[in-house]
């Protein structure tokens, strides 16, 4: 998933150490001052975001404060979702916590798992307007534990989708909607479209997946592939389906080359590469995330959801980002978190796409108003919110990211180093298997 993170300043270590702690019943402490019965609720609200997604929490926190009189919101920026999870992990031992914070859903599901979150459930069923089945449900699995409590709330989703140049499909010749029906079609239209432009720009690729697993693992998916079995006891990831769909895009990036990627570097070098190809004419169209959209235009540039691999539908991974309470924060501050998370699931989550292009996670916000018309304006950003409908989720590494890192290890040997996808992927599965099976074992 595209991140975007600032430094953490001094400043803010200041405001983080400086302010002011109050008691809960139990004894526990959390950061916020509520000393008088009266006034407002003050909680602290730690979130790890810059650039324009930066910007856009800044606004959401005040236009908040400003809409009702009974929660205040002090914001407390950190350097990223990873930076958060750490100084959370830090405050929770030491007991002075926030009242919620902003992170990735794998934090929230891990901090649940350790019984430091909030469950939200009796909060929901007190308040008639939340609707939860508004949420779209591939956000919301994300949330809740294997009995369907509710830990956390999705603010905003994305998804990895395909971006291609109008002109040039439109130049040789090529249906947008027939290109992206299956992978098999689009590796048709990268050969089109690189014996058409590679006379004028040699190095011209006629399309460029995603470096790194997720677009791998998408296409495989996307040809009934699956990492793990249903019980999570047997790696599957080099099942006929994850190889035959791995090994093509292998001959179409290292044999045909019709196909190109960009690796390394530094941050996300490799990422705003893969863009500035297809900006500049040197790619017919790349996967990228939904989260792109504010870096390209779209007077040359169209979006649209990712293809089926050979007649299996597309399975394209959609995830969230997620807010949630921490539990030992007295309990008057997390019914204030609950009112403010509330508010950022469901109007900061039409905000963020239209200010970064990420993925409302409420259906019900393709109804209102002030997105109908911004829409219209943008009907690239409509590609997400389709796509999040037919996506899925990504699977939670119970190992703890042993099983995900042989995999991607692997991705890399079948892109970057051309080997073959049986060979890797086989080789990753007996690394994957000894993890998962030492697992289970400690569960015993």
């Amino acid at each position: 998933m595209k991140k975007r993170t600032i430094a953490l300043t001094l400043a803010m270590l200041t405001m983080v150490s400086a302010v002011g702690c109050g008691k809960n019943d139990s004894g526990s402490t959390a950061k916020g001052g509520n000393e008088s019965a009266s006034g407002p609720v003050e909680i602290e609200f730690w979130y790890g975001l810059g650039g324009t997604l930066g910007e856009t929490m800044e606004e959401m926190i005040v236009a908040f404060n400003e809409s009702q009189d009974e929660v205040v919101v002090k914001g407390v920026v950190q350097s990223s979702y990873e930076e958060t999870s750490k100084m959370l992990q830090a405050a929770i031992a030491s007991g002075e916590v926030p009242a919620c914070y902003l992170g990735s859903h794998i934090d929230s599901t891990t901090f649940a798992e350790k019984g430091v979150l909030e469950y939200m459930d009796d909060y929901i069923a007190a308040d008639p307007e939340f609707d939860k089945d508004d949420i779209i449900e591939a956000f919301m699995d994300y949330c809740r534990d294997s009995e369907g409590h509710v830990y956390s709330l999705p603010v905003w989703g994305t998804t990895q989708v395909v971006y291609y140049r109008k002109d040039m499909f439109e130049e040789v010749g090529l249906d947008p909607d027939e290109v992206f029906a299956t992978w098999q079609n689009v590796a048709d239209a990268a050969r089109t479209l690189q014996e058409h432009y590679k006379t004028e720009e040699p190095n011209f690729f006629g399309f460029e997946p995603m470096s790194g697993p997720d677009c791998l693992v998408d296409i495989a998916c996307s040809n009934a592939g699956t990492i793990v079995s249903e019980d999570e006891k047997t790696v599957t990831f080099n099942s006929d389906a994850f190889v035959e769909a791995m090994e093509s895009a292998r001959k179409w990036i290292n044999e045909e080359k019709i196909m190109g990627i960009h690796f390394g570097g530094d941050g996300w070098e490799y990422w705003y590469k893969t863009i500035d190809d297809v900006m500049q004419g040197r790619a017919g169209g790349y996967i990228g995330s939904s989260g792109d959209q504010g870096d390209l235009d779209f007077n040359i540039i169209a979006a649209h959801v990712q293809p089926g691999f050979n007649d299996n539908p597309p399975k394209p991974y959609v995830d969230p980002i997620t807010a949630a309470i921490v539990k030992k924060a007295p309990d008057v501050e997390k019914q204030a978190a609950f009112k403010f998370l509330t508010y950022l699931n469901k109007v900061g989550t039409k905000n963020f796409s239209m200010s970064a292009g990420y993925v409302p996670v409420r259906s019900s916000v393709k109804e209102d108003e002030e997105y109908k018309a911004y829409l219209e304006k943008n009907p690239q950003a409509l590609v997400p919110i389709e796509q999040a409908e037919l996506g899925r989720r990504k699977w939670h590494d119970i190992t703890g990211g042993d099983v995900m890192t042989a995999l991607s290890d692997a991705c890399d040997l079948i892109e970057i180093e051309n080997v073959p996808a049986k060979e890797a992927l086989d080789d990753a599965a007996v690394i994957a298997q000894q993890a998962l099976d030492e697992y289970w074992a400690n569960q015993e």
